[in-house]
């Protein structure tokens, strides 16, 4: 009777049923799971900074390899040899026309090609494909520092997986990284790269 005396109080009519809940149980379910929620987002953000941001800017200290000695005919004519790149910064970006991460990355690094410093040299090695699908590709796209490597030689060389992959090469000629997959931020990397090995 005094639960029907309060409803009509408040001016609800007596026929709507009153439903109980636990005292607290049900605030303190929600708080529980919001607090997982919030700690499963926290880890989520953290490891997406560390693959998009630190990962790729990591060099390696040791073992430091020397790079083989490949050479790649270049779109613009002539051919890259990386033999001859000894005392430059050598970025080589391996990928192929079918690979849509690489058609978000490209434009990025062909971007900081054309806006590098002095003293680097950006590739853009395409692997795997005759060389006039890479020259049309790369032609309709604007990318102008473009290498051909039909024969796919780079993937025992530099034991690629799957593209897009850059493998950095130090002024003495030792591979100092190789950052695999998709990085928004790859200019970024490139930048921090060059600041780091042209000490």
């Amino acid at each position: 009777m005094r639960r029907r005396a309060s409803a009509a109080v408040r001016g609800l009519p007596h026929s709507l049923p009153l439903i109980e809940t636990p005292a607290g149980g049900g605030a303190r379910g929600f708080r529980h799971w919001g607090r997982v929620l919030d700690a499963l987002a926290l880890v989520v953000l953290c490891f997406v900074a560390w693959k998009w941001f630190v990962a790729p800017r990591t060099l390696a200290t040791k073992p430091v390899r020397p790079a083989p000695h490949v050479v790649y005919p270049l779109m613009r004519g002539g051919e890259f040899a990386l033999a001859k790149a000894r005392g430059h910064v050598v970025f080589l970006d391996f990928w192929a026309s079918w690979c849509y991460p690489c058609k978000v990355e490209l434009p990025l690094v062909e971007h900081f090609a054309r806006n590098h410093p002095p003293g680097v040299s950006v590739v853009e090695v395409d692997v795997g494909e005759p060389a006039s699908v890479a020259a049309a590709y790369a032609s309709a796209h604007g990318l102008t520092h473009v290498a051909f490597d039909p024969a796919t030689i780079s993937q025992g060389y530099f034991q690629l997986s799957g593209f897009p992959t850059m493998v950095v090469i130090g002024p003495r000629g030792n591979i100092r990284a190789t950052w695999r997959g998709l990085n928004p931020a790859i200019d970024l990397a490139m930048a921090h790269a060059v600041r780091k090995l042209s000490r």
